[in-house]
């Protein structure tokens, strides 16, 4: 082909389409504006916003928004002839985000989404729509922000057979745990103080309750075993229950407490969930503190690899959605869970109580003779058997009527240890909800 003074096709702008002009959708414009021929340089072509969509018209965000069609409706973004790529950042599982990404794919074209949620949970019909339309779904920025985790998995690891993946995969309860621990201040109060620093949403229940990094889970799970993983079949705890003693008894023992969202595969089938853990206070994910991420994988070859950093946030799941979108210029897609799309139902995950694991116990007893033979007897009826015990705290009022003991176990049988702790919950020397927190040992 001999050159012209028009614009060859190689160097045409790829023209971008962007729904959602929240925090992240602000910070993708400045990227682009701000990095515009390192960019360019990468991705071979520059990469232009030709149309945007948010609510509000009238609100500053910060960015020059100049020259850019504005459509109120996202959906009618998708049809115009001017937007090759569209980018999906308005969030969430339903309704608008999930109308733009179906439509988008539909017409064939490429997106680009930050939506954990959406993925999660209707992963598996999108990636059947992608494959249908030969139209790429990139969703580096839905998973730990600025941390190519989704890279690592699906590319880095392609040649591999992964047994687990996952990690800490939600900064705002990585967070209060920290502050917790280093503080000794309670749950809530660390929450409220989140909130206001802006690491907490005003209602943050989908990350305090596990939800957002069970979505995540989901979306890693996925692309490790190479089909899509089944959202509603995770067992899915939050941190609401963590108390500061419950951190001060886990340094006394050797531990840290994360929230940990863990696949595995086995024999046995799928293990997924997203819990409290005690982990050592040596391992490198124990070092991981304040608001960043740390997704861990193994692979039978490639052993045990760790990458961490902010998982959220303007900057980072902006560079990550700016990766995508080089990905799609230079042309360089690959299937949504790396394997091409199936009708093979989703991998449900086993039943939390099929697993078995090394358990903290954290009870507050009656402060008499007699209480603990007579919760040791219930472990033992169980089959649970004890590696340690510890009563008191420095803090601990000799005139309390009531006092904390934690148990530590061997490895044992979840459905057992469940059993003893709802027996041991219904003992009239135990007041308040026992606290069951897995150690994590590997």
């Amino acid at each position: 082909m001999t050159s012209s003074s028009s614009t060859s096709p190689q160097s045409a702008p790829l023209r971008l389409g962007i729904a959602g002009l929240g925090t992240v959708g602000a910070g993708v414009i400045r990227l682009l504006a701000t990095n515009a021929d390192l960019v360019t340089a990468r991705a071979g072509r520059p990469l232009k916003v030709t149309a945007v969509s948010a609510r509000d018209r009238t609100r500053d965000r910060g960015v020059d928004l100049s020259g850019m069609r504005w459509y109120d409706n996202a959906p009618d973004l998708v049809a115009d002839p001017d937007v090759d790529v569209v980018v999906e950042l308005i969030g969430g599982a339903e309704g608008t985000a999930r109308a733009v990404v179906e439509a988008a794919l539909a017409a064939g074209k490429p997106v680009v989404t930050a939506n954990k949620a959406l993925l999660a949970i209707h992963g598996p019909a999108l990636a059947r729509l992608s494959a249908e339309k030969s139209a790429p779904l990139l969703f580096e920025a839905a998973v730990a922000g600025g941390i190519p985790a989704i890279k690592m998995v699906r590319e880095g690891l392609a040649a591999d057979r992964l047994l687990r993946i996952g990690g800490i995969l939600n900064g705002t309860c990585n967070y209060i745990l920290t502050v917790m621990r280093e503080t000794g201040k309670d749950f809530g109060t660390v929450l409220a103080d989140a909130q206001q620093l802006g690491y907490a949403e005003a209602d943050p229940s989908t990350d305090i309750d596990g939800l957002d990094a069970a979505h995540k889970l989901t979306i890693l799970a996925g692309l490790a075993f190479g089909q899509p993983v089944a959202f509603e079949s995770l067992h899915v705890e939050g941190i609401r229950r963590i108390g500061a003693l419950d951190l001060t008894f886990a340094r006394t023992l050797g531990y840290r407490i994360k929230l940990l969202g863990m696949a595995r595969m086995s024999e046995a089938g799928l293990e997924a969930r997203v819990t409290p853990c005690l982990v050592p206070e040596n391992a490198p994910i124990a070092q991981v503190d304040g608001v960043f991420n740390a997704v861990v994988a193994e692979g039978a070859f490639a052993g045990r690899l760790m990458i961490e950093g902010r998982g959220a946030g303007a900057g980072p799941t902006a560079s990550a959605v700016a990766a995508d979108l080089i990905d799609v210029a230079r042309g360089h897609t690959i299937p949504v869970w790396g394997v091409q799309a199936t009708d093979t139902p989703p991998l449900q995950a086993n039943p939390v109580s099929a697993g078995t694991g090394a358990f903290y116990l954290r009870l507050l007893v009656e402060d008499r003779p007699g209480v603990i033979a007579d919760i040791t007897a219930v472990l033992r009826d169980c089959g649970v058997s004890l590696r340690s015990m510890l009563q008191h705290t420095p803090e601990q009022n000799d005139a309390d009527p009531y006092v904390p003991l934690v148990l530590v176990t061997h490895q044992t049988s979840e459905a057992a240890m469940q059993e003893a702790v709802t027996r041991i919950d219904g003992l009239d020397v135990v007041t308040d909800t026992p606290v069951m927190i897995r150690i994590e040992t590997d």
